[in-house]
């Protein structure tokens, strides 16, 4: 049992209340803002580097360096954030190319070798730095590990040709993602060819003469995979989800993977993924490699049990429609069987189940339900300054002593040029400002739920749910985090363990009491069956050996791309798919071409999001689950331990602090339907 007590909140300064960020601004403001932000922030570092090394102090490095870069994260995310979000496309480009010259500034400052030797210098200053508290000295040696890591102790031609593979890198990378989320594909066809589609979405899709469109975004995507018994319609809908710009992103990952190993080699690193995971709990590629074998060899099994339903549900199916069956499964058929387990063997009926989570009660639900849990007090905010008639922005305080805490944006339904996951992105950092005051973080969550018709409001999937109550935990940790430094702001924690706040909190979508509290029939006003609740909560175990399995697919397919050189992307996913899962990618798709987390931050690390869940069930099971779920106690020590310290400690520390023990791995393993031996301690991959 992990420690509680009086946990009291409220910053010890004084916090300022203000939401710096514009979103009115054009094409030209855009461009002559990006302008004054690289002059003023080249001034600082410039004049940080002309210091004698013999004058150096924290007021005139450290502290000069940690002020402007609260300033630069506001004005940097206010002009690259529009370019997910904006509904002009004029301004969704203008952000683009802000976004890139910006990243080319990024790197040349991060490559400031004079700036980099006033910092190693103040560190051999002992007088200077014994008075620091933790998280400065934190700051300090963070800094220096990010030099040496951009090679600032190389020759100088070394480090000339680090920069300009860094530049290029960011290019790259804005370029893959804009490509998808300008992509507009759509497919059209007649009202048989979208057999087993209720009306109501059906009655939502764009007419095209007699034919319906459905695009490509996840709202039509995932319902038509999940639900349509056509499988020529699944079959050409999945070849063009996963050859979305299969030509143009398909030559960008070929050369950022070979610029990523050729960077890594320039500093001393055996490969890519060895470089990214210095920085993470994992520490190696081989740890990660031993991690996601050894969690395949103990799923596969399970998968392989589930494989054989699927393909019996398969069998059925084909006599039932006259279609012929070859006893093979292809891509275009896994979420269409595995939502048939869901339905044949939970009785779960996820059409009837969506009709008790229209996004109104979804949305009062989750946001009450994260108040009373981490001690927190939402207000809509009425006529605020959004970039989007569909954006709401909400005021959050500390429920005890109604302190400012911060404010998030949602912004929760799809449009065209708008980014097409769903993430949260931190806006204005929370931490201290030069005066010594706290700035509140400011955040949004992005989503792409489905839109309300003439006839229905929104209602959304369970697995929407979900999605939305994860995405949401992610706003919760940008908020509540107390640090210092911008560095350490929000959700600034190692890579591997970023996922872990917000999956432990998806286990609210899987427990009776708070599915009551966020649902409600559209219609009728009536709560969800007691029996078709219980039936839910049991299919949490439906699929999830395979669903697990791919996600060991995509790992193994990032770290491969970042450990071996000259593999084929399309080549070596197919081959995972057909190795782990069993079932083989369709021929002619580039589903890597598609994988916006290769180009999005997460390159070396999509293991992270299985490596952090086993940290997420420790919590869940070891605290919530044991004290109980909607227990504010525990909650308040989630939000001290786990939430408030950002990244001014180490992953590690907070867990140890939060479960009054190391992690372990037993609930995790349970979690995903395996038997762990009683008595034998697993250890912690970590």
């Amino acid at each position: 049992m992990g420690p509680t007590g009086d946990v009291v909140f409220g910053s010890p300064v004084p916090v300022c209340s203000v939401n710096r960020l514009r979103w009115d601004l054009n094409v030209e403001q855009i461009q002559q803002l990006a302008d004054d932000l690289i002059a003023n922030t080249k001034k600082v570092y410039d004049r940080v580097g002309a210091l004698d090394l013999a004058s150096v102090t924290f007021e005139n490095t450290l502290k000069a360096l940690a002020d402007v870069e609260v300033d630069y994260t506001v004005q940097r995310n206010m002009l690259d954030f529009p370019q997910h979000v904006s509904p002009c496309k004029e301004v969704r480009m203008a952000s683009t190319e802000a976004d890139k010259r910006l990243s080319e500034f990024d790197v040349e400052m991060s490559m400031r070798e004079d700036v980099y030797q006033r910092i190693v210098a103040l560190e051999k200053k002992k007088k200077a730095t014994d008075g620091l508290s933790a998280e400065s000295k934190r700051y300090m040696e963070r800094l220096i590990k990010l030099g040496r890591r951009n090679g600032l102790h190389l020759a100088r031609e070394t480090q000339e040709e680090i920069k300009s593979i860094k530049k290029r890198l960011s290019n790259l990378c804005i370029d893959f993602n804009k490509n998808l989320n300008e992509d507009t594909t759509g497919l059209t066809f007649i009202r048989d060819e979208l057999g087993g589609l209720p009306e109501d979405f059906l009655s939502s899709l764009e007419k095209d003469g007699e034919n319906l469109k459905v695009t490509l975004k996840y709202p039509h995507y995932f319902p038509t995979m999940k639900k349509c018994f056509v499988p020529e319609t699944r079959r050409k809908l999945e070849e063009a989800f996963n050859s979305r710009c299969r030509e143009e992103n398909s030559a960008i990952l070929k050369e950022l993977v070979e610029l990523r190993a050729r960077k890594s080699s320039l500093l001393g690193f055996p490969t890519h993924a060895d470089f990214v995971l210095e920085m993470n709990m994992a520490k190696s590629a081989k740890k990660v490699a031993s991690f996601l074998e050894e969690l395949a060899c103990k799923l596969k099994p399970l998968g392989d049990e589930e494989r054989l339903v699927i393909l019996k549900l398969k069998e059925k199916e084909c006599k039932k429609r006259s279609l012929p069956f070859n006893g093979e499964l292809h891509a275009w058929d896994t979420r269409y069987f595995m939502t048939q387990v869901e339905e044949t063997q939970y009785a779960v009926d996820q059409n009837l189940l969506k009709e008790y989570f229209p996004m109104e009660v979804v949305t009062q639900g989750l946001l009450d339900i994260y108040q009373d849990l981490l001690g927190l007090a939402f207000e809509l905010v009425d006529g605020a300054s959004v970039w989007h008639p569909d954006v709401t922005l909400y005021c959050v305080k500390d429920r005890q002593h109604g302190q400012v805490v911060g404010q998030f944006y949602l912004d929760l339904f799809p449009r065209e040029g708008k980014y097409g996951h769903a993430a949260c992105f931190g806006l204005q950092p929370g931490c201290l400002l030069p005066d010594g005051t706290r700035q509140m973080s400011v955040a949004a969550m992005v989503a792409n739920f489905s839109k309300p018709t003439a006839d229905a409001p929104s209602l959304l999937q369970h697995d929407e749910v979900e999605t939305y109550f994860h995405e949401f935990g992610h706003v919760m940790h940008q908020l509540c985090a107390e640090a210092d430094y911008a560095m350490f702001s929000g959700t600034h924690v190692e890579r591997d363990f970023v996922e872990a706040p917000s999956q432990m909190l998806e286990n609210w979508v899987w427990e009776k009491e708070p599915l009551q509290r966020m649902s409600r029939h559209y219609k009728t006003g009536s709560a969800i069956p007691d029996e078709l609740l219980d039936k839910l909560i049991k299919s949490r175990l439906a699929n999830t050996g395979l669903f697990n399995l791919r996600q060991i697919v995509l790992a193994k397919v990032d770290q491969a791309l970042h450990t071996r050189s000259g593999l084929d992307p399309a080549e070596e996913y197919a081959r995972l798919c057909q190795e782990v899962l069993g079932i083989p990618a369709s021929p002619g798709t580039n589903m890597p071409a598609t994988f916006g987390h290769l180009a999005g931050g997460y390159d070396a690390q999509y293991y992270g999001y299985l490596w952090s869940e086993v940290f997420s069930m420790d919590m869940f099971y070891a605290r919530f689950k044991q004290e109980g779920i909607m227990n504010p106690k525990v909650g308040l020590d989630y939000r001290k331990f786990i939430l408030r310290p950002g990244g001014s400690e180490d992953a590690s520390e907070m867990l140890r602090k939060f479960l009054g023990r190391e992690p372990k791995q037993e609930a995790f393993l349970l979690s995903k339907g395996l038997t762990v031996e009683q008595g034998v301690g697993t250890p912690c991959p970590c």
